[in-house]
């Protein structure tokens, strides 16, 4: 009496922790310090209290599902200044639609892009792997096969474009493509050449593109580039084309649960038709708030200073103690645990969880495993730096301890899991 395709999602990453996680107390005398999840810490940028103050008197109303003018212009006007876009490259009225949050739109794109057939088959969605659970959820719920690209150091932490097209039949049947860049978790950034290429391949088998951008304001060095941009610049338009952007982690504003989804008209008129039935409008004082962070490059510069310092605390802490790979965008260290536990992460986590009382998330727990090479996420840690600096140094020279100390030896390789699933895993040591 249910939806059947409920029973095929899996348990969503933090309800895995939790299990992982339940009945070990955490050390004693210890503050509790949550790492696991990807919630900004910063203060939220004081235009947001003023303007909410400012346009209380809209809260009793409907707001449109399109968005304000004001709104849909700003969030055009950031992309034409981010990505040094060509008047027009966005419609402000047919081409930009504002989210009650980007993992409503990344779910729900699936729900309006992706054909009950393709190529006469069951259509197939791609993903990276590891993978935000949101796609994975949208392709299962839009009765397509989730498939998923392996994302490892060996392939700079991004999708294999030689591998993919050395498929031409799974192409054929691909109805949808999730990109992330920067990637979560591992921060990789696709350069200009790649995106042209990924955008090329998605156009020449007829596949809905969804570059997932939300990270795109927190780098190192060099500004990411971005779908649009390379569209613009090879000349090729923005047909079969959406980004997705947010101010939750740009502006460290959460809960605000505000972004957009920006590229070909036609898509977007479907998502605008879709959410008119399954979503409620953002309210006016929170389209407001938003349109005028869009509108501020001020507070973005700040709070990608105190990203990269967080990320010189992280090389201090773990300097000479484990190897570091310093991200080229956004906030989450993808730690190897090395030979720590076995190279267990999901064991990594428990035991620094139950002596120093820090929650971090398996990297096992993002993946799923590949056919006769097993869980690639298995050996890493997913740590978000959300914390003032100093707390983020002390945080990583305590997971330190943990994973250098005697007790993350194990003999034999013996580990806490014989599975990825948390709920059958033996008890710790």
């Amino acid at each position: 009496m249910t939806n059947p395709q409920l029973d095929r999602l899996t348990d969503y990453p933090f309800a895995r922790l939790r299990a992982l996680l339940d009945g070990v107390a955490p050390a004693a005398g210890r503050d509790v310090l949550a790492m696991s999840v990807g919630e900004p810490q910063h203060a939220v940028p004081p235009l947001v209290e003023e303007v909410l103050a400012r346009e209380a008197a809209a809260w009793n109303r409907y707001p449109p599902m399109e968005g304000t003018a004001a709104l849909r212009g700003a969030c055009v006007g950031w992309l034409d200044r981010r990505f040094g876009l060509p008047d027009g490259t966005v419609d402000v009225d047919a081409g930009v639609l504002p989210l009650s949050g980007t993992r409503e739109g990344l779910f729900q794109v699936a729900l309006a892009a992706v054909p009950r057939r393709k190529d006469g088959r069951r259509p197939a969605v791609l993903m990276p792997n590891p993978f935000y659970a949101a796609y994975e959820g949208a392709a299962v719920m839009a009765g397509a096969e989730p498939v998923f690209l392996d994302c490892t150091a060996e392939t700079g932490f991004l999708p294999d474009l030689d591998r993919l097209e050395s498929d031409p039949d799974l192409l054929r049947r691909t109805a949808l493509i999730y990109l992330c860049s920067p990637s979560n978790p591992q921060g990789a950034v696709a350069d200009r050449d790649y995106l042209a290429r990924i955008l090329r391949l998605a156009r020449a088998h007829g596949i809905v593109l969804a570059a997932d951008e939300c990270y795109a304001e927190i780098y190192d060095a060099a500004p990411p580039p971005g779908m649009l941009e390379v569209a613009a610049a090879t000349g090729a338009g923005v047909e079969g084309l959406l980004v997705f952007h947010s101010l939750s982690k740009r502006s460290s504003a959460a809960g605000l649960r505000s972004g957009f989804v920006a590229g070909d008209p036609r898509l977007v008129a479907l998502l605008r038709r879709l959410r008119s039935y399954s979503c409620a409008g953002l309210p006016l004082p929170i389209q407001a708030a938003s349109a005028a962070l869009w509108d501020d490059d001020a507070h973005v510069a700040e709070n990608r200073a105190a990203y990269r310092a967080k990320f010189d605390a992280a090389e201090r802490a773990l300097a000479g103690r484990l190897p570091m790979t310093r991200p080229a965008g956004g906030f989450f260290l993808w730690l190897d645990v090395g030979s720590a536990f076995g190279g267990d992460g999901p064991a990594a986590a428990r035991a620094i969880w139950a002596d120093q009382a820090v929650r971090v998330l398996p990297g096992a727990f993002l993946t799923k495993p590949s056919a006769g090479s097993g869980n690639a996420g298995r050996p890493y840690l997913r740590i978000a730096l959300v914390h003032d600096a100093p707390v983020v140094e002390d945080a990583l020279g305590r997971i330190a301890d943990v994973l250098t100390g005697p007790a993350a030896a194990w003999p034999d390789g013996e580990t806490l899991s014989k599975t990825d699933d948390p709920r059958r895993a033996g008890v710790g040591r």
